[in-house]
């Protein structure tokens, strides 16, 4: 009988504290936690991306020697050169793919290979943070982040045995490894401190300052051109301390952050549902909302008692998984969560790492081809302001659409619910690359038809299935399991994305129509998908994942 009064009372002290997470205004130590993990996506999104400029770069310099050869014709239209010219590095873009074996390949491997890292990351860190608690493992992601983002902006060839781009990768997967498990760690502190009232808001502004990272990718590499512009119209090799900056620069917003990674206090979910200490999560919440009034964004408590098993809770093991996992009610959200968000990212990583075609199309991937005795050729160029173009292209591609989309679904995603806006974003993110499909050959060559269509798109992919896919995995599953879950969610988005990289990007160029098919037809079974999530908007956590009994002795 004293059992079930101690069970009792731990249960009851167990909602109230809850109660007081989920019905506090929203408030600084609310900020805190945004900043502190947005700061880690920023850095993510950054590293993940910026890779398709700093590629071209690389190409350009350590083949572009062994690749360009021959010279211009005579009497090209706006030179009217009397002479031929030879065609060197400086004056010509490095043709990879078409040179390289299996260059596409290579290619899309070396965009891919963060997202390998991302996928093991994302599990090893997801299982980790249910095992040993959200505080342990937090920060070590951005350590493996700052330690790899160094290698790789210092990595070179051996004189004797590996390419820099095999290093390259080496060091890339790695820094995937810490970037994947920023996933389930941020999503999960974020989730578990929020209240109900503004929790899908926090998660989105957090996965938002993705397309912060991006946008800043794009400024990082336009001001480091103009400062070095005359630098590299006299030598073409100073590309290599371009793109070593731009990788490096990704270690600015991991710094800053892993201080505060460090020492943030563990949630009182875990201390509760996992290790069992009600005491030390009813004071945690206290501290919590004391913080919450305290008007700054660095403040924490000294002197963390380590918490302790005080009652019995359910576990968290292998077989424990696979019973909760098992009942299909719960199987299906889990299906839902994994297969809605690689449906997305098959098509967001197949375009967004590839997208020379794109700018291709915006013209801003060097100069048209023009007419010489009767055969079209790419005339000469200078080599700094080509790639000052790439990046000012890439930059417009950002924020047309996709930095608006992200801030959108902060503003949204609580007045229209999750499932809305994934369900509609999908269906649009559908009918665009249909009609883009269908139309290929005639809207290729209509710059501001395809710009318009292009643009909806990506507004879409944030203000759409991008955010919420990212946001729904840290909300629908039990404290025990969330971070696993939302880790093999993200793990199963980034076998898309690979495969949207690897099997369908090297074919984009020579077969747009069908790729872009391709990847209308995945868009819309992600919308179908939808169905098996539930909407999360306005319920606790505890009554989306159905364990309100989880102390059980």
């Amino acid at each position: 009988m004293s059992n079930a009064v101690d069970k009792g009372t731990e249960s009851a002290k167990r909602a109230q504290a809850f109660a007081h997470l989920d019905e506090a205004k929203l408030g600084w130590f609310h900020l805190r936690a945004v900043i502190v993990s947005g700061v880690g996506f920023f850095a993510d999104a950054y590293d993940i991306f910026v890779i398709g400029q700093a590629l071209p770069m690389i190409y350009q310099v350590y083949y572009g020697p062994k690749y360009i050869s021959g010279s211009y014709p005579v009497g090209i239209p706006g030179l009217n050169n009397t002479e031929k010219i030879p065609k060197t590095p400086q004056n010509t873009k490095v043709n990879f793919n078409d040179n390289y074996p299996n260059g596409p390949h290579m290619d899309a491997w070396l965009k891919a290979s963060t997202n390998w890292g991302n996928m093991v990351g994302q599990v090893f860190f997801g299982i980790l943070g249910d095992k040993l608690g959200r505080k342990k493992m937090y920060g070590i992601e951005l350590i493996i982040m700052i330690v790899c983002t160094i290698g790789s902006a210092l990595c070179s060839s051996m004189v004797n045995g590996w390419s820099v781009l095999v290093l390259l990768s080496i060091w890339r997967f790695f820094l995937g490894v810490g970037i994947g498990g920023d996933y389930p760690m941020s999503a999960v502190i974020t989730s578990e401190f929020a209240n109900v009232r503004y929790r899908g808001m926090m998660l989105s502004a957090v996965f938002a300052m993705q397309g912060i990272g991006i946008m800043v990718g794009g400024i990082v590499f336009i001001s480091t051109l103009a400062a070095m512009r005359s630098q590299i119209q006299a030598d073409y090799t100073v590309l290599d301390q371009v793109w070593r900056i731009a990788l490096g620069f990704g270690i600015v917003p991991a710094l800053a952050a892993v201080y505060f990674r460090l020492t943030i206090p563990e949630t009182p979910r875990f201390t509760v549902d996992v290790i069992g200490d009600t005491n030390k999560a009813d004071s945690d919440v206290a501290k919590v909302l004391a913080l919450n009034s305290v008007a700054s964004v660095a403040s924490n408590w000294e002197g963390d008692e380590v918490a302790t098993a005080k009652v019995a809770v359910k576990s968290n093991s292998f077989a424990d998984f696979r019973a909760y996992f098992g009942q299909w009610r719960n199987m299906r959200v889990l299906i839902g969560t994994a297969y809605t968000w690689f449906a997305l990212d098959v098509a967001w990583y197949g375009l967004s790492l590839n997208q020379s075609t794109v700018l291709n199309l915006i013209n801003f991937n060097g100069p048209s081809k023009v007419s010489v005795n009767g055969t079209k050729i790419t005339p000469p160029v200078d080599i700094a302001d080509l790639f000052y173009q790439i990046a000012v292209g890439n930059l417009i591609i950002a924020f047309a659409g996709t930095v608006p989309g992200y801030w959108f679904c902060v503003a949204f995603v609580e007045k229209l619910g999750r499932k809305p806006i994934q369900y509609f974003g999908f269906f649009v993110i559908t009918i665009c690359l249909a009609v883009l499909a269908a139309l290929w050959d005639d809207i290729k060559l209509q710059q501001t038809q395809f710009l318009v269509v292009f643009t909806i798109a990506q507004f879409f992919f944030q203000f759409g299935p991008n955010t919420t896919t990212f946001v729904v995995p840290g909300e629908v599953f039990p404290t025990r399991f969330r971070s696993t879950g939302h880790g093999i969610s993200a793990a199963c988005g980034k076998v898309g994305a690979i495969l949207g990289i690897q099997a369908v990007g090297p074919y984009f160029t020579d077969n747009a129509r069908i790729v872009l098919a391709v990847f209308a037809i995945i868009m819309a079974t992600g919308g179908a998908a939808t169905w098996l999530i539930p909407e999360t908007a306005g319920k606790t956590l505890e009554e989306l994942s159905g364990e309100d009994d989880v102390i059980i002795a």
